[in-house]
């Protein structure tokens, strides 16, 4: 039986506190039923339970949309690791989200080349358009957070973006609107 989670540190901040504690229920397993089953078939794979990391990591933010510090103490736990380890891990990897994140998870390349391309006029479309406001910031209505990021790999394409898994290329900001207009 795996002790219950308990912070792994770091949440001095209020912007942590209100993600991870204040304003939701109490924590939920991600691997019980249907995900333990997953985690062990993923289990079987690997010669040492620690290689599973990334992977589990990623069946915990596809279940809940974010990696909590619940989730790391329980990842951990199942792993054989410490939770300190676990969260080295998800800090490290700009992949995880620390936090909630809306439904339509919004990434602009702003490195130089998209830059000079006209990238930051598109980030303004996105936090307009999304109502988000600024970035790294959820919508009020819960559907979108958008963030700015380094190279996507289209320089040629200025600018892409990644809307969740979904890439596309040369992004103005008057293709903005119809974008989000696909997604709802």
């Amino acid at each position: 039986m795996i002790p219950p989670p308990e912070l792994v540190g770091g949440l001095e901040s209020p912007d942590y506190a209100s993600h991870d504690r204040a304003g939701h229920e109490p924590y939920v397993a991600v691997f019980t039923g249907d995900g333990r089953k997953e985690l062990d078939e993923l289990l079987s794979r690997y010669p040492q339970k620690m290689a599973a990391l990334l992977p589990a990591l990623w069946i915990v933010q596809r279940e809940r949309g974010w990696v909590s510090e619940e989730a790391m103490v329980e990842v951990a736990g199942l792993l054989e690791l410490t939770p300190a380890y676990v969260k080295g891990v998800v800090t490290f990897y700009t992949m995880y989200h620390q936090h909630p994140v809306g439904k339509y998870f919004i990434q602009v390349c702003t490195t130089s080349p998209c830059g000079i391309c006209g990238a930051e006029d598109v980030v303004k479309a996105f936090l307009r358009h999304t109502n988000t406001g600024e970035l790294g910031v959820t919508s009020p209505d819960g559907k979108f957070t958008v963030i700015e990021v380094e190279c996507l790999g289209a320089c040629g394409f200025a600018t892409p973006v990644m809307i969740n898994e979904k890439f596309v290329e040369s992004v103005n900001p008057d293709k903005v609107p119809e974008l989000l207009a696909e997604l709802t």
